[in-house]
């Protein structure tokens, strides 16, 4: 089974959509309330991901990844220019999603290598991510590929809305994208 990255286009929004809502629904059961990922809906994530793809990819720092193994779409990645009030001039790692069932199959970590390079072509040497507090298989992941907490945390309520549902509570973390990482 050959496993391949590749630059992602408008085309592949809905396997993109696809990934994300059935990878969100498994890691974070327990963690996110069930009525928020309950509404999770590939078709209107489709939609408006191929609806707003030009807006999202129009800084030429960003990078969306497709996962594929034998063609199949399996998991995808986003980076760009980081987010965060302070720090600028640092690029950020926005997803890095896998189908349940290719997680521990080496998706994760082809995706994770792509999403390094791209961030290094872009010109960025330090790059961060958030992860969700209590998301413990992200976190380890995360720590084996050299990517460290830097003690800061945020109340996210972009998903949760009006829904009265507490916002979800996450932390960053950090990596020096020159730092050579035992894998």
């Amino acid at each position: 089974m050959v496993l391949t990255v590749r630059r992602a286009t408008e085309a592949d929004a809905r396997a993109i959509a696809t990934i994300r809502v059935a990878s969100w629904r498994v890691a974070y059961h327990g963690l996110i309330a069930d009525a928020l990922l309950d509404r999770l809906d590939v078709d209107r994530e489709a939609h408006l991901r191929a609806l707003h793809w030009d807006r999202h990819n129009a800084d030429p720092r960003s990078a969306s990844l497709l996962a594929e193994r034998d063609g199949y779409p399996v998991g995808w990645a986003a980076t760009g220019l980081c987010r965060d009030e302070d720090a600028a001039g640092r690029g950020e790692l926005y997803a890095l999603y896998a189908l349940p069932e290719n997680w521990s199959t080496g998706v994760g970590h082809a995706l994770m290598m792509a999403a390094e390079a791209a961030l290094r072509a872009s010109g960025f040497h330090t790059a961060s991510l958030w992860v969700l507090d209590g998301n413990e298989r992200a976190a380890s992941f995360y720590e084996r590929h050299g990517w460290r907490e830097d003690g800061a945390a945020k109340e996210d309520d972009r998903i949760v809305g009006d829904t009265g549902i507490p916002a979800l509570h996450e932390r960053r973390r950090v990596r020096d994208l020159g730092e050579v990482v035992p894998r």
